[in-house]
């Protein structure tokens, strides 16, 4: 008699287990036992059907068989995830204690993970017309987007929908190109064939330091470097080098950025150097797209493929380098479900593929630096602007006493107008959305609260309403107050809104272009901003934190920065390194080009130590008094936490769950001389979303005993009867607190 042959699958599920199935019907056990690990099958779940991912195939199951249900259906006899990037994922799993299945699922495409086919579409591609190669570069100036697109074909022979789509460039500007007779249908390459060149342009010339820190990358073997260049240090040019030599080896390249406002402008470098398949991954694409660019990356197609967070888990056949640029970015760190971080990631994928991993940053986190400094990485500094390009002079202006109008003094005021008058550009840094943090009456001091958190309203005036950021929740502004009656209500404290509204009054002539993440919610807006800013006429650019992140504005020669004491006293132990990460960040935006620049730091605690480091000697000085202190306090780097979060509508419920959690992780590995706890402690903001959010916080000289705790402790939780009553999660090296 044959044995029956059992399929192990791992299902989207917050359940931390495998679960068993017969083979589908009609499908012989012979069949079955020939099934890849990797392929997707749709199965009966409850009262639903899901897809799962074929992690084994065996004889015997721990289920009673009279239990067992047959799988519905194979989707594909060709397995989506095997190999290197099935293991990434299961390792990804027990690292950050997220079920298996929900780990792999977040792996996939969404299309895949509905059961589509793996199958890559014959993409249409255009070339220039006749008409469109005679055609004069200024031709459409009124017109950016076919200009660009324009501009991108006389380098290219073809572009395909996937290419443009990456260029940030929309349907309707094909559409019109088509009808003006400009560009015309061409054959499509196919993924088969490769480029006989490799480059389109030639690598400019590296200086000393760039020249020193290319030579010491071996690209031959698996080796983590951090590249510490200071804002216009030329880092993404030694990155295309690297990856230069990498192609030439027959390899492929994956690049990961933060922002996919970043994915255009970087993609467009890549395009213009290299004459290679490139592809881009990013939530600005929809489903269809990503899948199409998963799948060239997967079958070789595609040589390089740049990305945001998510990009890490594509399988890339023949990868031959991973780089991870701005590494200290919190957005490659996943902040809810699979709460994974790509940028360590990206180092154990490395590792395992004994491949090169370049990790750069102006303003590296103190985690990558520490390494570094351990000598665990390598480690490779530029200290001088590439070209002729000279480091921002940086002026700190004490503000103390003086009186401020809507939130900048007279001397910043008067800066900005000198700049202007010069015909140049201006950054105004403000990390706050809106027009205004809170509402205030006052007669009686009443603010403007969510009801739903424990946190205040934000006023925006285009469209005027108030705005919760943290649950979503919106009302209209008040027309008296809702304690005393009083209509004397007023906005307090300054947001981008409200500073766009005061420069467009003070330099009528001037354009005000504000960029935070209102102004930029239309897909291709930010795009659209940064077209306008690179033609270099004088304008003034407010936004938040979006303004600090890789931009290269060769005309910005003054940089504002309204408030640089933001996280100077911050509840979070991260606040401090983020507030030096971000005012350095920003104010490298400050000239970049031919154009000496300036910033202008306004602070009410000139005299503070980290301001003072910060300002007068440089980042690298900033970080080491910094990690003096993480020393000092036993915090990261020096010691690995985990956080155990747990929310509900009912305060009491979280607090009874977080206890017992400590009592049974107490329990489960007695007393540990490496473990600490700390809690159960409330949120930052307590309530938000109308829950109530708490946490513990486990913390240990060494990661295995706390590897070896969370592992246990998660399946107890899962089957206690109160770990059913709240939402919880288990967070393995947080980074926000």
């Amino acid at each position: 008699m044959s044995t029956q042959i059992l399929l192990e699958i791992a299902l989207p599920t917050p359940l931390r287990r495998r679960f068993d199935y017969l083979p589908p019907e009609g499908m012989s056990d012979a069949e079955a036992q020939q099934l890849a690990v990797g392929v997707l099958l749709r199965v009966p779940f409850g009262h639903q059907q899901l897809i799962g991912v074929l992690l084994a195939t065996k004889p015997i199951s721990e289920q009673s068989p009279a239990k067992l249900r047959p799988a519905l259906s194979l989707v594909a006899a060709e397995p989506v995830i095997s190999g290197e990037m099935l293991e990434l994922c299961l390792w990804a799993a027990d690292y950050y204690q997220c079920p298996e299945g929900e780990a792999l699922q977040t792996a996939l495409p969404a299309l895949l993970r509905q059961g589509e086919a793996a199958e890559l579409r014959s993409e249409p591609c255009w070339q220039l017309s006749h008409e469109g190669k005679g055609l004069p570069p200024d031709a459409l100036k009124r017109a950016p987007k076919q200009t660009q697109l324009l501009a991108t074909l006389q380098q290219h022979a073809k572009l395909s929908r996937s290419d443009i789509s990456a260029l940030d460039i929309p349907a309707t500007t094909i559409k019109a190109l088509l009808d003006k007779g400009l560009i015309e249908p061409a054959a499509s390459a196919g993924n088969s064939s490769r480029p006989q060149t490799l480059l389109r342009q030639q690598h400019l010339q590296l200086n000393d330091q760039q020249q020193s820190a290319f030579a010491q990358l071996s690209l031959d073997r698996g080796q983590v470097s951090l590249l510490e260049g200071a804002t216009g240090s030329g880092k993404t040019e030694i990155y295309l080098q690297a990856i230069a030599q990498v192609l030439e080896r027959g390899r492929q390249a994956l690049i990961l950025v933060p922002e996919i406002g970043l994915t255009p402008q970087t993609i467009a470098r890549f395009q213009q150097r290299f004459a290679v398949p490139i592809v881009a991954l990013h939530s600005g694409l929809n489903d269809r797209e990503r899948l199409e660019a998963w799948l060239q990356a997967k079958s070789g197609g595609a040589r390089i493929l740049i990305g945001t967070r998510s990009a890490i888990f594509t399988p890339m056949p023949e990868l031959g380098i991973i780089i991870v640029d701005e590494e200290h970015d919190n957005s490659f760190k996943q902040h809810d479900g699979f709460r994974y971080s790509a940028r360590d990631l990206a180092v154990v994928r490395a590792n395992r593929l004994q491949i090169p991993l370049l990790l750069g940053s102006a303003t590296p986190s103190l985690e990558t630096l520490h390494n570094a400094l351990q000598g665990r990485y390598q480690h490779l500094r530029l200290n001088v602007r590439a070209g002729s390009a000279k480091p921002p002079e940086i002026q700190l202006l004490d503000i103390r006493g003086q009186g401020l109008e809507e939130g900048f003094a007279a001397e910043t005021k008067a800066a900005i107008a000198a700049e202007i008058a010069a015909g140049n550009q201006v950054l105004v840094f403000l990390n706050r959305r809106g027009y205004a943090p809170t509402l205030e009456c006052q007669d009686c001091g009443w603010l403007a609260t969510c009801p739903h958190c424990d946190l205040r309203m934000t006023v925006h005036q285009s469209p005027r309403h108030l705005h919760c950021h943290h649950c979503g929740h919106q009302r209209a502004l008040p027309r008296q107050c809702p304690t005393c009656k009083s209509s004397r209500l007023q906005p307090i404290g300054q947001g981008t809104e409200r500073s766009e509204n005061a420069l467009a009054e003070w330099f009528p002539h001037i354009r005000v272009i504000r960029v935070d993440r209102d102004s930029t919610r239309n897909k291709n807006a930010m795009q659209k901003i940064l077209d306008e800013v690179h033609q270099g006429e004088p304008c003034i650019l407010v936004g938040t934190q979006m303004l600090a992140k890789g931009h290269h504005f060769a005309d910005v020669t003054l940089v504002v920065i309204i408030d640089a004491d933001t996280g100077l006293f911050s509840t979070d132990f991260r606040g401090p390194e983020r507030m030096g990460q971000l005012l350095l960040q920003v104010a490298g935006r400050a000239g970049r080009a031919e154009k000496p620049g300036r910033v202008i730091l306004q602070s009410l605690h000139c005299d503070h130590p980290l301001v003072q480091t910060l300002v007068h000697k440089d980042y690298h000085s900033f970080a080491e008094l910094i990690l003096q202190e993480r020393h000092i306090t036993q915090l990261p780097p020096y010691r690995y936490l985990a956080l155990l979060r747990a929310e509900s509508k009912r305060p009491e419920i979280a607090l009874d769950f977080l206890k017992m959690a400590r009592q049974e992780a107490q329990a489960l590995m007695a007393p540990h001389p490496q473990l600490h706890y700390l809690g159960p402690l409330p949120a930052m903001i307590e309530r938000r979303g109308d829950r109530f959010r708490y946490q513990l916080q486990f913390n240990s000289a060494q990661r295995r005993p706390l590897q070896q705790l969370l592992a246990q402790l998660a399946l107890t939780l899962e089957g206690h009867a109160l770990g059913k009553r709240v939402r919880w999660a288990i967070d393995v090296d947080p980074l926000e607190m």
